[in-house]
């Protein structure tokens, strides 16, 4: 995109800098912005079979990768995706935590120490990755923490492009500026960088932080206590919907575009209700069993069942899921 430069010093300041020209201006600048952030649509390779999501607490909750999976499942059941989630609590991609983190227990588990683990382990064919949230350690911005930002994330990119799998990033989503209006300005920042990597470096990168951002701020135009995150941090199930709503377009999956939730989605297909929750749970199982064979160093986690036993009840709920996409 070229720079667009007004010389100030040709304008006449009391005839031409009208109201009128400043919104006209300022039109065509949000124009350029929302351009600038558009969603690519990327179709996922026919060669694709495993589906991997590496991320913190937000990927660890999962609803989001949950509805993600359910509807991969819904409308191409014959490709038989395997969606991993191995979002972890706390974790950082710039290897910072901030002093007295957890009330002085343990400090924020760093991916680099896990990473190569992961990919051995899981051998995906697809990374998503969503971080950003916690690599700001919710402090005020800093340029020495936003190049370990950067830094974690190239890395992140070069590791998993080397180990044969392709990687599509996420923006963070928001912290939510009524609990600190600094930190969630350093996630924009963040975002923003990334977004900037399409055009830089021919990176994927679907925008889930804007579009959150948008949907809070119209939300409170009319309800100054609505929230997405009640903590400002953790999303609640609509922010869950709205990032796989993101991810889904990038995908290509215009239909959803209309859609305020989860449950629209799938009751416009057969047994769609039962197969989420049949997801869901099979999603609850595995990710744990996941983390534990992977191994991190994040106290307090559930260690799940066993792998092997995990995988067992799994393909139990898949032939579940595979019977009701028959009916």
């Amino acid at each position: 995109m070229k720079n667009i430069r007004i010389n100030i010093a040709t304008v006449k300041p009391k005839r031409i800098m009208t109201s009128k020209f400043f919104i006209i201006i300022a039109f065509f600048i949000i124009g350029l912005q929302f351009k600038a952030s558009a969603q690519n649509h990327y179709e996922i390779p026919t060669d694709v079979k495993r589906i991997l999501f590496v991320g913190n607490s937000i990927t660890y909750s999962g609803q989001y990768v949950s509805y993600v999976d359910a509807y991969l499942s819904l409308r191409y059941p014959e490709r038989d995706f395997e969606v991993i989630n191995v979002g972890l609590p706390s974790e950082t991609v710039s290897g910072l935590s901030e002093a007295g983190h957890a009330d002085g227990q343990f400090p924020r588990p760093d991916l680099h120490e896990r990473l190569e683990r992961i990919l051995a382990k899981v051998k995906p064919d697809l990374v998503f990755a969503c971080y950003g949230m916690n690599d700001g350690i919710y402090l005020p911005f800093d340029e020495g923490r936003f190049q370990k930002f950067r830094d974690g994330i190239v890395w992140l990119n070069k590791e998993v492009l080397e180990s044969g799998a392709a990687i599509v990033h996420m923006t963070p989503p928001i912290y939510d500026e009524h609990k600190g209006k600094a930190y969630a300005n350093v996630l924009d920042i963040y975002a923003d960088w990334l977004i900037s990597k399409r055009y830089t470096d021919q990176w994927e990168v679907i925008d889930l932080h804007w579009p959150m951002r948008k949907y809070l701020e119209d939300k409170r135009l009319t309800d100054g206590n609505y929230f997405l995150a009640k903590d400002g941090v953790h999303p609640n199930d609509t922010g869950h919907w709205i990032m796989a709503k993101q991810l889904l377009l990038f995908l290509g999956e215009e239909q959803v575009s209309n859609t305020e939730g989860m449950e629209e989605v799938v009751s416009q297909f057969a047994n769609g209700k039962e197969i989420l929750e049949l997801v869901e749970e099979r999603q609850k199982i595995m990710k744990d069993a996941w983390l534990t064979v992977i191994g991190h160093k994040r106290p307090g986690m559930n260690a799940g069942l066993p792998l092997k036993e995990a995988l067992g009840k799994s393909e139990i709920l898949d032939k579940e899921i595979g019977n009701l996409l028959k009916k």
